[in-house]
């Protein structure tokens, strides 16, 4: 983008301020909200979401950063064509591992294995067995969370939320979960990659740099 059309250092800064009114509106209309269904919420959600893209481009286009959010725009995502007031939703989660530590996967499925008598004491004996009983045992964001303690290594990783008319019938998706998604009743999506990471510092100085390791969040261990 040339000089003659770049935004000014204002424009950038009212729209940070936008956000932070938009931010506030949402929490308020949060801690207000009437029920699950409250328009009230989903309308200040929709504006929080403009004034952070308008932000998110402003700021791209003046200083040539980023913010950690992800906001499917119109040359990512398909426009959402879902209902204006969902009265049902569906969250997709995919998140990728390496087995980079094989044997402290295994010793990790043999403890679980030694202090739980329902279990047997042969599906420890292989990564693929081991598999099984670490995310048999643990909740996934347990797994997230302790990824190091398994031998596993994080990979890429994508939330979606979709609107849905209604809720589906007990078991009416069990055999094909993601094989109906539609990419145009997506609400929001949240990625995170590597390919994130030190992008701009790399290009710069010429040269690749190793991905840092990001530290899970300190949540409650069992």
């Amino acid at each position: 983008m040339s000089d003659a059309v770049q935004p000014t250092a204002a424009e950038v800064r009212a729209a940070a301020e936008a956000v932070k009114t938009a931010l506030d509106r949402h929490l308020a209309a949060v801690e207000r909200r009437s029920g699950e269904d409250d328009p009230a919420v989903y309308e200040a959600f929709n504006e929080l979401a403009a004034a952070a893209e308008v932000y998110d481009e402003l700021l791209y286009d003046r200083y040539d950063e980023v913010t950690p959010f992800e906001i499917p725009g119109a040359d990512d995502t398909a426009p959402y064509t879902g209902p204006e007031e969902p009265n049902a939703l569906s969250v997709l989660i995919r998140r990728d591992y390496s087995v980079v530590e094989p044997q402290r996967l295994l010793a990790q499925a043999q403890r679980v294995e030694a202090a739980d008598e329902t279990l047997g004491t042969e599906a420890s004996g292989t990564v693929h067995g081991a598999l099984g009983v670490l995310f048999g045992e643990f909740e996934p964001d347990e797994i997230a969370s302790r990824h190091k303690e398994f031998g596993l290594e994080e990979g890429d990783s994508t939330l979606w939320v979709t609107a849905a008319d209604e809720p589906a019938d007990p078991g009416e998706w069990l055999e094909t979960p993601f094989d109906q998604v539609d990419v145009e009743r997506v609400v929001c999506r949240f990625d995170v990659s590597a390919m994130f990471d030190d992008d701009d510092d790399d290009l710069a100085d010429g040269v690749d740099l190793e991905d840092e390791d990001l530290e899970p969040l300190d949540l409650d261990q069992r």
